[in-house]
Protein backbone atom coordinates (compact mmCIF):
# COMPACT_ATOMS: atom_id res chain seq x y z
CA UNK A 1 0.00 0.00 0.00
CA UNK A 2 1.24 3.68 -1.00
CA UNK A 3 1.43 6.26 2.08
CA UNK A 4 -1.15 9.04 1.59
CA UNK A 5 1.69 11.69 1.72
CA UNK A 6 -0.89 14.16 -0.50
CA UNK A 7 -3.90 14.49 2.54
CA UNK A 8 -2.95 16.26 6.20
CA UNK A 9 -2.64 13.12 8.16
CA UNK A 10 0.21 10.95 9.48
CA UNK A 11 2.04 9.35 12.47
CA UNK A 12 5.05 10.69 13.91
CA UNK A 13 7.69 8.73 15.89
CA UNK A 14 9.68 10.32 17.98
CA UNK A 15 12.89 7.65 17.87
CA UNK A 16 14.77 9.21 19.97
CA UNK A 17 12.39 7.68 22.70
CA UNK A 18 12.64 5.13 21.66
CA UNK A 19 16.65 4.40 22.27
CA UNK A 20 16.00 6.28 25.56
CA UNK A 21 13.49 3.16 26.73
CA UNK A 22 15.88 0.70 25.40
CA UNK A 23 19.06 2.04 27.06
CA UNK A 24 16.62 2.49 30.42
CA UNK A 25 15.78 -1.29 29.99
CA UNK A 26 19.26 -2.30 29.06
CA UNK A 27 20.19 -0.62 32.88
CA UNK A 28 18.29 -2.75 34.23
CA UNK A 29 19.40 -5.73 32.91
CA UNK A 30 21.75 -8.53 34.53
CA UNK A 31 25.69 -8.56 33.13
CA UNK A 32 25.51 -10.13 29.55
CA UNK A 33 22.06 -9.96 29.07
CA UNK A 34 21.42 -9.01 25.34
CA UNK A 35 18.54 -7.27 24.00
CA UNK A 36 16.91 -8.51 20.56
CA UNK A 37 14.29 -5.79 19.69
CA UNK A 38 11.03 -6.76 18.55
CA UNK A 39 10.03 -5.28 15.33
CA UNK A 40 7.19 -7.35 13.78
CA UNK A 41 4.34 -5.59 12.42
CA UNK A 42 5.71 -3.25 10.83
CA UNK A 43 8.06 -2.56 14.15
CA UNK A 44 4.18 -2.24 16.02
CA UNK A 45 3.19 0.21 13.13
CA UNK A 46 6.18 2.94 14.00
CA UNK A 47 8.35 1.63 10.64
CA UNK A 48 10.35 -1.56 10.54
CA UNK A 49 13.22 -0.33 9.06
CA UNK A 50 13.75 2.95 10.80
CA UNK A 51 13.12 1.66 14.30
CA UNK A 52 15.26 -1.37 13.54
CA UNK A 53 18.07 1.09 13.10
CA UNK A 54 17.20 2.94 15.88
CA UNK A 55 17.29 -0.32 18.15
CA UNK A 56 20.17 -1.13 16.99
CA UNK A 57 22.26 2.50 17.50
CA UNK A 58 20.84 1.92 20.88
CA UNK A 59 22.22 -1.31 22.33
CA UNK A 60 20.31 -4.02 21.24
CA UNK A 61 22.35 -6.87 19.36
CA UNK A 62 19.57 -8.30 17.28
CA UNK A 63 16.06 -8.05 16.11
CA UNK A 64 12.74 -10.38 16.35
CA UNK A 65 10.12 -10.81 13.69
CA UNK A 66 7.21 -12.63 13.02
CA UNK A 67 7.50 -13.46 9.45
CA UNK A 68 10.34 -14.42 6.93
CA UNK A 69 8.94 -11.42 4.67
CA UNK A 70 9.37 -9.27 8.22
CA UNK A 71 12.81 -9.98 7.95
CA UNK A 72 13.83 -10.16 4.59
CA UNK A 73 12.93 -6.24 4.37
CA UNK A 74 14.83 -5.66 7.13
CA UNK A 75 17.81 -7.37 4.80
CA UNK A 76 16.96 -5.54 1.86
CA UNK A 77 17.53 -2.50 3.45
CA UNK A 78 21.27 -3.15 4.24
CA UNK A 79 20.66 -4.11 7.89
CA UNK A 80 22.99 -7.24 8.68
CA UNK A 81 22.34 -7.43 12.37
CA UNK A 82 21.17 -11.27 13.48
CA UNK A 83 17.34 -11.67 12.88
CA UNK A 84 15.19 -14.38 14.45
CA UNK A 85 12.14 -15.41 13.08
CA UNK A 86 9.29 -16.06 15.57
CA UNK A 87 6.68 -17.59 13.61
CA UNK A 88 6.92 -21.06 12.12
CA UNK A 89 8.44 -20.56 8.30
CA UNK A 90 7.72 -23.07 5.64
CA UNK A 91 10.48 -25.69 5.79
CA UNK A 92 10.72 -25.26 1.76
CA UNK A 93 12.47 -21.37 2.44
CA UNK A 94 15.02 -22.40 4.45
CA UNK A 95 17.51 -22.03 1.67
CA UNK A 96 16.42 -17.82 1.19
CA UNK A 97 16.81 -17.92 5.05
CA UNK A 98 20.07 -19.44 4.95
CA UNK A 99 21.26 -17.51 1.93
CA UNK A 100 20.00 -14.10 3.88
CA UNK A 101 21.55 -15.46 7.17
CA UNK A 102 18.05 -15.32 8.91
CA UNK A 103 17.73 -17.69 12.06
CA UNK A 104 14.32 -19.92 12.22
CA UNK A 105 12.53 -20.87 14.73
CA UNK A 106 12.09 -24.72 14.65
CA UNK A 107 8.29 -26.01 16.65
CA UNK A 108 7.78 -29.97 15.55
CA UNK A 109 9.95 -32.46 14.67
CA UNK A 110 8.16 -33.08 11.47
CA UNK A 111 9.58 -30.04 10.30
CA UNK A 112 13.42 -30.96 10.75
CA UNK A 113 12.52 -33.77 8.66
CA UNK A 114 11.45 -31.52 5.85
CA UNK A 115 13.96 -28.84 6.30
CA UNK A 116 16.94 -31.71 5.87
CA UNK A 117 15.51 -33.10 2.87
CA UNK A 118 15.80 -29.39 1.18
CA UNK A 119 19.27 -28.00 -0.38
CA UNK A 120 21.31 -25.00 1.61
CA UNK A 121 24.55 -23.92 3.41
CA UNK A 122 23.80 -23.00 6.84
CA UNK A 123 20.35 -22.47 8.83
CA UNK A 124 20.43 -20.83 12.47
CA UNK A 125 17.77 -22.76 14.38
CA UNK A 126 15.95 -21.94 17.51
CA UNK A 127 13.75 -24.25 19.46
CA UNK A 128 10.23 -22.79 20.97
CA UNK A 129 9.49 -24.59 23.81
CA UNK A 130 5.45 -24.29 24.66
CA UNK A 131 5.53 -23.87 28.42
CA UNK A 132 2.05 -22.87 28.77
CA UNK A 133 0.88 -20.27 25.79
CA UNK A 134 -0.44 -23.75 23.59
CA UNK A 135 0.80 -21.87 20.36
CA UNK A 136 4.11 -23.49 18.93
CA UNK A 137 6.34 -25.06 20.56
CA UNK A 138 7.65 -28.93 22.18
CA UNK A 139 6.01 -29.87 24.74
CA UNK A 140 7.50 -33.47 25.60
CA UNK A 141 11.29 -33.73 26.80
CA UNK A 142 11.30 -37.35 24.39
CA UNK A 143 10.72 -35.20 21.18
CA UNK A 144 13.02 -32.29 22.29
CA UNK A 145 15.77 -34.52 22.80
CA UNK A 146 15.05 -36.51 19.33
CA UNK A 147 15.06 -33.10 18.02
CA UNK A 148 18.38 -32.76 19.12
CA UNK A 149 19.45 -36.12 18.08
CA UNK A 150 18.21 -34.99 14.59
CA UNK A 151 20.20 -31.86 14.59
CA UNK A 152 23.62 -33.03 15.75
CA UNK A 153 23.38 -35.76 12.44
CA UNK A 154 23.63 -32.68 10.14
CA UNK A 155 26.25 -30.16 10.46
CA UNK A 156 24.01 -27.15 8.19
CA UNK A 157 21.56 -26.83 11.16
CA UNK A 158 22.95 -24.87 13.91
CA UNK A 159 21.18 -24.81 17.37
CA UNK A 160 21.67 -21.56 17.85
CA UNK A 161 18.47 -20.60 20.99
CA UNK A 162 16.34 -22.21 22.63
CA UNK A 163 12.83 -19.82 24.04
CA UNK A 164 9.73 -20.15 25.52
CA UNK A 165 6.84 -17.27 25.77
CA UNK A 166 5.08 -16.76 28.95
CA UNK A 167 1.32 -16.02 28.62
CA UNK A 168 0.93 -14.43 31.69
CA UNK A 169 4.35 -12.13 32.53
CA UNK A 170 2.16 -8.71 32.99
CA UNK A 171 -0.34 -10.15 35.76
CA UNK A 172 0.07 -9.35 39.25
CA UNK A 173 -0.35 -13.18 40.32
CA UNK A 174 2.03 -14.56 39.41
CA UNK A 175 1.34 -18.30 39.76
CA UNK A 176 0.87 -19.55 35.90
CA UNK A 177 4.21 -17.60 35.04
CA UNK A 178 6.11 -19.97 37.63
CA UNK A 179 4.40 -22.97 36.36
CA UNK A 180 5.19 -21.98 33.36
CA UNK A 181 9.47 -21.65 34.36
CA UNK A 182 9.20 -24.71 35.74
CA UNK A 183 7.84 -26.50 32.76
CA UNK A 184 10.65 -24.97 30.64
CA UNK A 185 13.46 -25.52 32.94
CA UNK A 186 11.90 -29.36 33.19
CA UNK A 187 12.15 -29.74 29.35
CA UNK A 188 15.31 -27.83 28.87
CA UNK A 189 17.63 -28.36 31.58
CA UNK A 190 20.73 -30.32 31.05
CA UNK A 191 20.62 -31.24 27.53
CA UNK A 192 23.30 -32.86 25.09
CA UNK A 193 23.44 -29.37 23.07
CA UNK A 194 24.67 -25.71 24.57
CA UNK A 195 22.75 -23.29 23.03
CA UNK A 196 24.07 -19.54 22.49
CA UNK A 197 20.56 -17.98 23.52
CA UNK A 198 18.28 -19.38 26.05
CA UNK A 199 15.54 -16.39 26.30
CA UNK A 200 12.29 -16.41 27.78
CA UNK A 201 11.89 -12.58 28.67
CA UNK A 202 9.33 -10.64 26.98
CA UNK A 203 8.91 -6.97 27.71
CA UNK A 204 6.75 -7.93 30.47
CA UNK A 205 9.24 -10.55 31.68
CA UNK A 206 12.15 -7.83 31.78
CA UNK A 207 10.40 -5.26 33.68
CA UNK A 208 8.91 -7.04 36.26
CA UNK A 209 10.45 -10.81 36.66
CA UNK A 210 13.80 -12.18 37.51
CA UNK A 211 15.32 -14.44 34.89
CA UNK A 212 18.83 -14.58 35.99
CA UNK A 213 19.31 -18.12 34.30
CA UNK A 214 18.90 -16.75 30.57
CA UNK A 215 20.56 -14.51 28.17
CA UNK A 216 18.20 -12.43 26.16
CA UNK A 217 15.22 -10.36 25.90
CA UNK A 218 12.99 -10.04 23.03
CA UNK A 219 11.91 -6.19 23.78
CA UNK A 220 8.44 -5.27 22.28
CA UNK A 221 6.02 -3.29 23.53
CA UNK A 222 7.97 -1.25 26.30
CA UNK A 223 10.65 -0.44 23.60
CA UNK A 224 7.59 1.88 22.06
CA UNK A 225 6.97 3.44 25.28
CA UNK A 226 3.77 1.59 26.37
CA UNK A 227 3.17 -0.30 29.74
CA UNK A 228 3.12 -4.77 28.60
CA UNK A 229 -0.10 -4.79 31.88
CA UNK A 230 -2.33 -1.85 30.54
CA UNK A 231 -2.41 -0.53 34.13
CA UNK A 232 -2.14 -3.66 35.91
CA UNK A 233 0.71 -3.24 37.15
CA UNK A 234 3.06 0.23 37.35
CA UNK A 235 5.86 0.32 35.29
CA UNK A 236 9.37 -0.04 37.66
CA UNK A 237 10.79 2.99 35.92
CA UNK A 238 9.68 5.65 32.79
CA UNK A 239 9.42 4.67 29.60
CA UNK A 240 8.87 7.45 26.84
CA UNK A 241 6.02 7.00 24.47
CA UNK A 242 7.08 7.10 20.63
CA UNK A 243 3.92 7.22 18.59
CA UNK A 244 1.59 10.58 17.76
CA UNK A 245 -1.05 10.38 15.10
CA UNK A 246 -1.77 13.84 13.89
CA UNK A 247 -4.24 14.71 11.13
CA UNK A 248 -6.07 18.60 10.46
CA UNK A 249 -9.80 19.91 10.22
CA UNK A 250 -9.92 19.44 6.24
CA UNK A 251 -13.62 20.68 6.58
CA UNK A 252 -15.69 22.95 8.93
CA UNK A 253 -19.65 23.36 8.85
CA UNK A 254 -22.67 25.18 11.17
CA UNK A 255 -25.30 22.72 11.67
CA UNK A 256 -28.74 23.63 12.48
CA UNK A 257 -30.86 21.79 15.39
CA UNK A 258 -32.31 18.10 13.81
CA UNK A 259 -29.09 17.52 11.74
CA UNK A 260 -28.09 13.87 11.50
CA UNK A 261 -24.27 13.17 10.99
CA UNK A 262 -23.01 10.23 9.34
CA UNK A 263 -23.89 6.45 8.17
CA UNK A 264 -26.60 5.50 9.90
CA UNK A 265 -27.98 8.90 11.50
CA UNK A 266 -26.98 7.89 14.63
CA UNK A 267 -26.36 11.41 16.01
CA UNK A 268 -28.59 14.54 15.89
CA UNK A 269 -27.66 17.91 16.31
CA UNK A 270 -29.74 19.21 19.40
CA UNK A 271 -28.66 22.84 18.72
CA UNK A 272 -26.56 24.94 16.18
CA UNK A 273 -23.54 23.29 16.30
CA UNK A 274 -20.08 23.30 14.67
CA UNK A 275 -19.16 20.21 13.04
CA UNK A 276 -15.31 19.62 11.76
CA UNK A 277 -14.63 16.86 9.43
CA UNK A 278 -10.85 14.80 9.92
CA UNK A 279 -9.96 12.91 6.98
CA UNK A 280 -8.66 9.50 8.80
CA UNK A 281 -11.24 6.46 8.38
CA UNK A 282 -11.33 2.41 9.48
CA UNK A 283 -9.67 1.98 6.18
CA UNK A 284 -6.29 3.80 8.37
CA UNK A 285 -7.11 1.93 11.71
CA UNK A 286 -9.05 4.17 13.14
CA UNK A 287 -12.11 1.54 13.64
CA UNK A 288 -15.61 2.35 13.83
CA UNK A 289 -15.42 1.57 17.26
CA UNK A 290 -13.61 4.61 18.25
CA UNK A 291 -17.19 6.48 17.36
CA UNK A 292 -17.88 8.78 20.44
CA UNK A 293 -14.25 9.05 21.63
CA UNK A 294 -12.13 12.62 21.67
CA UNK A 295 -9.87 14.32 19.76
CA UNK A 296 -7.75 17.33 20.93
CA UNK A 297 -7.88 20.72 18.84
CA UNK A 298 -7.08 23.73 19.74
CA UNK A 299 -6.20 22.40 23.07
CA UNK A 300 -9.61 21.51 23.40
CA UNK A 301 -11.26 18.08 23.59
CA UNK A 302 -13.94 17.43 21.06
CA UNK A 303 -16.14 14.22 20.84
CA UNK A 304 -16.46 12.59 17.83
CA UNK A 305 -19.64 12.22 16.53
CA UNK A 306 -21.55 9.35 13.95
CA UNK A 307 -19.64 6.66 13.17
CA UNK A 308 -16.10 6.80 11.53
CA UNK A 309 -16.39 6.07 7.91
CA UNK A 310 -14.19 4.58 5.81
CA UNK A 311 -11.94 7.46 5.18
CA UNK A 312 -12.91 10.33 7.41
CA UNK A 313 -14.84 10.85 10.70
CA UNK A 314 -16.60 14.25 12.27
CA UNK A 315 -16.50 15.81 15.44
CA UNK A 316 -17.87 18.43 16.91
CA UNK A 317 -16.70 21.73 17.84
CA UNK A 318 -16.43 24.27 20.84
CA UNK A 319 -16.77 26.87 18.57
CA UNK A 320 -15.73 27.84 14.89
CA UNK A 321 -12.12 26.88 13.40
CA UNK A 322 -10.56 27.13 10.66
CA UNK A 323 -9.76 23.83 8.30
CA UNK A 324 -6.37 23.38 8.59
CA UNK A 325 -6.49 23.54 12.07
CA UNK A 326 -4.17 20.62 13.91
CA UNK A 327 -5.62 17.61 15.32
CA UNK A 328 -4.43 15.52 17.77
CA UNK A 329 -5.82 11.60 17.80
CA UNK A 330 -3.44 9.99 19.60
CA UNK A 331 0.01 11.56 21.83
CA UNK A 332 0.72 14.97 22.58
CA UNK A 333 -0.43 18.26 21.25
CA UNK A 334 1.09 21.70 21.56
CA UNK A 335 -0.44 22.70 24.06
CA UNK A 336 1.02 20.15 26.63
CA UNK A 337 -2.31 17.93 26.56
CA UNK A 338 -2.67 14.55 25.49
CA UNK A 339 -4.82 11.60 25.05
CA UNK A 340 -2.94 8.44 25.58
CA UNK A 341 -2.72 5.07 23.53
CA UNK A 342 -3.67 3.26 26.68
CA UNK A 343 -7.24 5.40 27.33
CA UNK A 344 -8.13 4.59 23.53
CA UNK A 345 -7.79 1.02 24.32
CA UNK A 346 -9.77 1.18 26.86
CA UNK A 347 -12.49 3.57 25.35
CA UNK A 348 -12.07 0.15 22.33
CA UNK A 349 -12.01 -2.80 25.28
CA UNK A 350 -8.82 -3.33 24.07
CA UNK A 351 -5.32 -3.39 24.34
CA UNK A 352 -2.64 -0.81 23.51
CA UNK A 353 -0.94 -3.72 21.28
CA UNK A 354 -3.99 -3.51 18.93
CA UNK A 355 -4.92 0.45 18.49
CA UNK A 356 -1.58 0.99 17.40
CA UNK A 357 -1.19 -2.21 15.61
CA UNK A 358 -4.23 -1.33 13.80
CA UNK A 359 -3.25 1.71 12.19
CA UNK A 360 -2.62 1.30 8.49
CA UNK A 361 0.40 1.74 5.66
CA UNK A 362 -2.05 4.30 4.43
CA UNK A 363 -0.88 6.70 6.80
CA UNK A 364 3.13 7.89 6.32
CA UNK A 365 5.29 8.18 9.12
CA UNK A 366 7.44 10.89 9.99
CA UNK A 367 10.38 10.64 11.95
Amino acid sequence: MIPSIHRPAYIEVDLNNIASNIKQVLNHLNNGEEIFAVVKANAYSHGIVEVSKTALESGATGLCVATLDEALEIRDAKINAPILVLGVTEATDVSLASEKNISLTVADNDWISEVKKQDFDKINIHLGIDSGMSRIGYTNREMIEEAITMIKADKRINPEGIFTHFATADDPDDTYFQQQLTIFHKLTDDLEIEFKYKHVANSATALWREQSDFNMVRLGIAMYGMNPSGTSIELPYKLKPAFNLYSELVFVKEVKPGTKIGYGATYTAEENQWIGTIPIGYADGWLRRMSGFEVLINGQRCPIVGRICMDQFMVRLPEKYKAGTKVTILGKDEFGNKITIQEAAEYADTINYEIVCSLSERLPRIY
